[in-house]
């Protein structure tokens, strides 16, 4: 097996498709509103995406586990190909509609919600082959081609838009995928596939939270930091409109959180498999919350507001690659692939439910104070799933020794002290000498 040509082609495949993503993010609104005259269809394909995302525990748990193989991401691409074609196709022969962009919207995200998770997990399988802290590196350098894109997409979509208009995109984003796909056929899983007929190879995603707390934690921060998100995007659109310079605020903002990101992303090989996992996580979190807080009183300043942004955009890649790292050092196999999707699904499923509320919420308080109380409940979640609040040792050995000798007198009960039956294959018998046997139990009680 090549290692190296093997990492190559899934950076590679994550670099084009989400460069493409983030380039159809400007160009598909503005083709659903030239072909249909609606507004409101041009939020229809990014909503009709989350749905598959959100069900995903229930249709995907088991096709999560057979995507172990760059063979098997590979037909998941080519499925996300055949979504994509949908709305240029549609354009082409002059029917875009609201069922084309709904249709796209569904097919692909069934794709994003296998392939996303699967590529991250099939990458630090590979990693674990060659070393015990090149997986959290991996995965690393894969969160920095994925903000690159947030820096490059922009620009390249805006110019393409102004030369050719946005339809040329659409078919750049499907032939950027369909290169990943063939990219991917190359790669080899280091993980036999799971059985379709074996359950347990398939676990619940709630049972694997429930094995690892760490995880648990770090799921925990990421779920609340989705849900605030809407705060940073929102507030500072809402906010600079509410102070007559409408685009500045969000402008800098995210300009500023783009490229502290992108700086932490470049540190993030190099710091995060030398930092503790969870503290690094819950310190990030916790400093971008507080940048959340200073926001409004900087906003007057562009320069500041920046600055600030760009504060809170470095420490997350460090808090991702933390994230990441626990993921893939704390668990392998089934339990890695669906550790994984759920923190795909509380983060993006977060993510929306907090873009959906979030003009509301805004309009009732206030872009400033919502910008203050997202940032409090980002420390408060850090400061309370991080390292440092956890049961003393000495009370979890007497709740272990509690329980240990609970179960204890439950054996004696139903060997000693019960009807003075056993089940066996064939039903319940009586057992010889129980009854002396309960007697001694009750002279000892």
């Amino acid at each position: 097996m090549n290692n190296g040509r093997d990492i190559a082609a899934m950076l590679t495949t994550t670099f084009v498709t989400w460069m493409g993503q983030r380039t159809t993010a400007v160009a598909l609104p503005l083709v659903a509103l030239a072909e249909t005259g609606s507004a409101w269809s041009t939020g229809l394909v990014g909503g009709a995406v989350g749905l598959p995302m959100l069900a995903s525990p229930w249709w995907a748990r088991g096709l999560r586990q057979r995507l172990t193989s760059g063979r098997a991401l590979a037909w998941v691409l080519a499925v996300q190909v055949a979504g994509l074609l949908v709305v240029p196709v549609a354009a082409a022969v002059g029917t875009v509609g609201a069922p084309h962009l709904a249709a796209a919207g569904l097919v692909t995200g069934c794709a994003t919600a296998l392939s996303g998770p699967a590529q991250r997990a099939l990458l630090a399988d590979i990693g674990d082959s060659l070393g015990a802290t090149v997986a959290t590196k991996l995965l690393t350098w894969q969160d920095f081609l994925h903000r690159s894109t947030m820096i490059l997409a922009p620009p390249v979509a805006g110019w393409a838009v102004a030369v050719a208009g946005p339809l040329p995109l659409l078919w750049a984003e499907a032939a950027g995928v369909g290169a990943g796909a063939l990219l991917l056929l190359t790669v080899r899983g280091t993980v036999s596939v799971a059985p379709p007929d074996r359950p347990a190879d398939a676990p619940a995603l709630r049972h694997v939270l429930a094995r690892h707390a760490d995880i648990r934690r770090a799921v925990t921060m990421s779920g609340v930091g989705g849900l605030v998100w809407f705060a940073f995007t929102l507030g500072l659109a809402i906010l600079g409109a509410q102070t007559g310079r409408p685009g500045l605020l969000i402008s800098a903002g995210m300009s500023g959180y783009g490229l502290g990101s992108l700086a932490g992303a470049l540190l993030a090989p190099l710091l995060v498999p030398r930092m503790p996992a969870l503290a690094t996580m819950a310190t990030g979190w916790a400093l971008l919350g507080v940048a959340f807080m200073v926001l409004p009183a900087v906003a007057s300043s562009l320069v500041l507001l920046s600055c600030v942004a760009a504060a809170g955009g470095f420490c997350m890649p460090l808090g991702i690659g933390a994230l990441n790292r626990l993921i893939s050092t704390q668990s392998s196999g089934p339990d890695r692939r669906a550790a994984f999707a759920v923190e795909s699904l509380v983060h993006d499923g977060a993510v929306s439910i907090g873009l959906l509320a979030g003009g509301a919420v805004i309009g009732a308080v206030g872009a400033g104070p919502t910008l203050v109380t997202a940032g409090v409940a980002q420390v408060a979640v850090a400061l309370l799933a991080g390292p440092w609040l956890r049961i003393p040792r000495r009370f979890r050995l007497r709740r272990t020794s509690r329980v240990a000798t609970d179960e204890g007198r439950g054996d004696v009960r139903a060997a000693a002290g019960g009807l003075g039956t056993t089940a066996t294959g064939a039903g319940r018998q009586r057992v010889p000498g129980t009854d002396r046997a309960r007697r001694q139990h009750a002279q000892a009680r």
